[in-house]
């Protein structure tokens, strides 16, 4: 009973905690953009397809599901990929992936 309760208690915390203690580093997913995403999609472009590039525009035009949550897409497609772009979900941590995520969504927010 005490660990049935505890745990519903860390559950309850980690509900009620605020936003800013759980986001991601944006920060940190400007390193793992420069690393690994830059490549292809340096300033926000696409060399492979330049009509879907990261701008916000091309994020809500073609970016399966980022109506209903942005970072939440933009993590789905680095994690599983999409051709050309292949899936990063085996090569990228869950932390990194997130990281990036906020960061492009940050970028294109801002105009890149």
């Amino acid at each position: 009973m005490r660990r049935l309760l505890s745990a519903l208690f860390a559950f309850t915390i980690f509900l009620a905690a605020p936003a800013w203690v759980m986001a991601a580093d944006t920060a940190h997913g400007g390193q793992v953009f420069s690393n690994t995403c830059a490549v292809c999609h340096a300033g926000g472009g696409n060399t492979l397809n330049p009509d879907r590039t990261l701008q916000k525009a091309d994020l809500e035009a073609y970016l399966t599901n980022y109506g209903s949550g942005h970072e939440a897409a933009i993590a789905a497609q680095v994690t599983n990929g999409k051709a050309p772009m292949p899936a990063f979900g085996d090569v990228l941590s869950a932390a990194d992936i997130a990281d990036v995520a906020a960061y492009v969504e940050s970028m294109s927010s801002s105009g890149w």
